[in-house]
């Protein structure tokens, strides 16, 4: 079943971890109080024995000379360091150490492997910000997993960790590298699900706080803005029940749309038409949860969606641009047409979706990259969502306007 602490944690009875004694000292944030394992429970485990893994190079040249390249790895088969850390003071050793630049270190989080929702866009995206923070002077270190990618290449970062999107492994690096902070915007939707975690272990999050990454993933937060915004919207309801969801749907009426929270690029998301597809989807997709909320909305039949793309400062809106899809909305956008500039929109719904972008981005005091995604019909314009990090439309509006929106971020 693999290593990974969330995979032992799932193995272990809680009875295997003796909870805290009284009058040891411990809080009940550090220690294992009791109930079930948890993964965080094994890391603190782990770092209470000292076991944790060890960063390796990747030889390109095995047997023939000494491996100096910026390809590495973790692995817990070994006994010392391949190069200096931060996080480890004074290093000591008998092998040839690189050392580490005397300058700012930044984390940034790649797209991870290739899938449907996370294509080759967000590596532009990654790969754009690397740039960007070499230029700038920073150390660029750059988590990804994918020997496609541009960012994986040998040249365009200063270290490049060769290992999985996980909480765990990007928790070790961090540790390890000790960096100034760390980019979670650039590499699609995998690495912003990490924001929050990071952000309760003690890590800087660069860019939007954490708080406002959350109340756009989390769909009931965000429609509640909406609502204290006077933000047109979809009518709405959160639910955690089956039953909840049938009761919407027959007061609202078909045809709804079904969204789940932190999700991958509208992964899971649905318009559904009846009882039976409603039933059918809740129960083969499994999107029922009391962890995360998951909203269902009215959906406008006929209406056109509409995309904005901007980078905020502050909360102010620095440069935007505004795309108009040619299929209706629920075509997703992965899959839709997009004309960029928007070519058949009325002005005022042209002026509404930059006010509603500019009123969204001073609530949640954004600074970087974002997308909010809207319904427009006969001029009223009702907003779908809003992502805190670059979308996949953002290379496209860069390269048309010949304005690398990311390196402003």
């Amino acid at each position: 079943t693999g290593f990974a602490d969330r995979q032992i944690a799932k193995q272990l009875r809680a009875a295997e971890i003796a909870p805290q004694s009284p009058g040891a000292g411990a809080s009940s944030e550090e220690e294992y109080m009791g109930g079930p394992v948890k993964e965080k429970d094994i890391r603190r485990l782990r770092k209470k024995i000292g076991l944790r893994p060890f960063v390796k190079q990747i030889d390109t040249l095995p047997a023939e000379f000494p491996a100096e390249t910026n390809y590495l790895y973790l692995t817990y088969s070994g006994i010392e360091d391949d190069v200096l850390l931060a996080g480890n003071g004074d290093v000591k050793s008998d092998v040839d150490l690189v050392p580490a630049k005397e300058k700012s270190r930044i984390v940034v989080l790649g797209c991870g492997c290739y899938r449907i929702g996370s294509s080759v866009e967000f590596d532009w995206c990654s790969v754009s910000c690397i740039k960007t923070l070499r230029s700038l002077g920073h150390e660029a270190i750059v988590i990804n997993c994918n020997p496609e990618t541009v960012s994986t290449d040998f040249d365009e970062s200063d270290r490049l960790y060769f290992e999985e999107l996980s909480h765990e492994v990007v928790m070790d690096i961090t540790e390890l590298e000790q960096p100034a902070g760390v980019v979670v915007s650039v590499g699609g939707q995998t690495p912003n699900n990490l924001a929050m975690g990071l952000h309760q272990n003690g890590i800087k999050v660069l860019g939007t706080h954490v708080d406002s990454i959350d109340m756009c993933e989390n769909r009931f937060r965000f429609s509640k803005l909406c609502d204290s915004l006077g933000i047109d919207q979809p009518e709405w309801a959160e639910f955690t029940t089956v039953d909840e969801a049938f009761h919407f749907a027959k007061r609202a009426g078909f045809p709804c749309l079904v969204r789940p929270s932190y999700v991958l690029s509208g992964a899971a998301m649905r318009v559904v038409d009846s009882n039976e597809e409603l039933e059918r989807f809740l129960r083969d997709a499994a999107v029922v949860s009391r962890d995360y909320p998951v909203v269902i909305s009215k959906y406008i039949s006929g209406a056109k969606e509409v995309e904005l793309d901007a980078v905020g400062s502050n909360g102010e809106i620095i440069n935007y641009a505004i795309a108009e899809h040619v299929e209706n909305a629920g075509v997703h956008s992965g899959d839709a047409s997009l004309l960029l500039p928007a070519q058949k929109l009325f002005v005022e719904t042209h002026r509404r979706v930059k006010s509603i972008g500019q009123k969204i981005c001073r609530a949640l005091k954004i600074s970087g990259p974002f997308n909010i995604q809207f319904m427009c019909k006969e001029n009223e314009v009702m907003v779908i969502e809003c992502n805190l990090r670059a979308s996949r439309s953002l290379p496209f509006i860069s390269k048309t306007y010949n304005v690398n929106f990311i390196s402003i971020a």
